[in-house]
């Protein structure tokens, strides 16, 4: 069979609502180049990884041509038949913490209305994780690793070289080696499908697609999305809508990295609210990439940072607990929980989500939190 083609990928216009929009520093990659680039940057960063966990980053080296390519396949899997996506679901490997391949929505229900998240995960090129694609999926598959390391390489692995400065480390490239992608590491590349909803599916859900939460990993990159979506929880207690800048990735801290920074590094809650009335009628496609310490690093905090000794950070919510857990385990015990089969989530008339407390038990002694 001829391989498919892409037609290209046209971005839709930005909201006209007023909305209440975060204030996010900007980083410019580019600046790295430049004599005391990194310095500069880390200082930039020191308030927001402190207290937001969420900023933007610009002239990260990946032209807006090869983004919009990858929106374009995204756009291509999820109009396949559903029979056709479904060859590519194994629910039990999901159970069971396998969360790559794809995750159909449906399988959670909030009151009475069932999820309407569509994911297609794709593992880093590391030889470690072997999948079968669709076919238009397999077509582009050197062009989607391609990305998947230019992405490591221009932008994740530059922002560790940041931290590394900000912690004061020794060797610039501590945390670089412990994200090396060549090794055995569970990174990967996400198309990310929300279908809209009618206005009143949206108020049985508290007009959220997804309730508030942290990441499992190191940092979260979201391409440019311009159906606004999601919200961050800021220090003040306050959800605050985070815009579409162009030209830039959004970028939040993760449970990992918090965890290997003793809490200095913010986890960032964060979710995603059913679009403003000018974009309610559009489904929402995302393209993310996980980023996460190689599976045989150990989540203790950073022992070797002067930065968190003068600050007397020395233990996380692992440790606290007496445990030693490694990154593979904790993003098992993590993603069987998130993929759990639990009841009918229910809903509070402010529109709070409603758990119980076995559903959000990750490992023996600590839960994850919706917020």
């Amino acid at each position: 069979m001829p391989s498919v083609t892409l037609s290209p990928y046209k971005q839709i216009p930005e909201t006209k609502e007023d909305l209440d929009w975060a204030e996010l520093t900007t980083l410019h990659l580019d600046d790295l180049d430049q004599p005391g680039g990194k310095d500069k940057l880390a200082k930039q960063l020191e308030y927001a990884i402190h207290n937001v966990g969420f900023f933007y980053v610009k002239n990260f080296g990946i032209s807006q041509e090869e983004v919009n390519r990858q929106f374009a396949l995204g756009r291509e899997f999820y109009d396949l038949p559903l029979e056709e996506k479904l060859k590519y679901h194994n629910l039990k490997e999901l159970e069971g913490g396998n969360f790559n391949g794809y995750r159909p929505s449906g399988l959670r229900t909030i009151g009475t209305i069932k999820d309407n998240i569509e994911v297609y995960n794709i593992p880093k090129f590391d030889g470690y994780h072997p999948r079968t694609h669709p076919k238009v999926v397999e077509d582009h598959i050197q062009e989607i690793e391609k990305f998947s390391r230019d992405v490591h390489e221009k932008v994740v692995v530059r922002l560790l070289r940041v931290f590394a400065t900000l912690l004061e480390l020794p060797d610039q490239d501590q945390l670089v080696k412990d994200h090396a992608y060549n090794e055995k590491g569970e990174d990967h590349l996400r198309y990310m499908h929300y279908k809209a909803r009618t206005p009143e599916e949206n108020e049985g859900v508290g007009k959220l697609y997804g309730a508030g939460h942290t990441d499992l990993g190191t940092i979260t990159l979201l391409f440019r999305q311009p159906v606004a979506g999601l919200q961050i929880l800021n220090s003040e207690d306050q959800w605050k809508w985070v815009k579409p800048q162009d030209a830039t990735i959004t970028v939040n801290i993760c449970d990992a990295l918090s965890a290997l920074t003793a809490g200095y590094f913010k986890s960032s809650i964060h979710r995603v609210h059913a679009p403003p009335s000018d974009q309610a009628h559009i489904d929402r496609l995302g393209l993310l990439y996980f980023a996460r310490p190689n599976n045989h690093v150990i989540l203790n905090p950073i022992a070797n940072s002067p930065l968190l000794h003068r600050l007397d950070l020395k233990s996380n919510n692992f440790t606290d607990l007496g445990k030693t857990i490694t990154m593979e385990e904790w993003v098992l015990a993590r993603q069987r929980q998130q993929q759990r089969r639990i009841a009918p989530t229910e809903v509070s008339k402010e529109g709070k989500y409603i758990y119980h407390e076995k559903d959000l038990e990750v490992l023996p002694g600590l839960a994850t939190k919706i917020y």
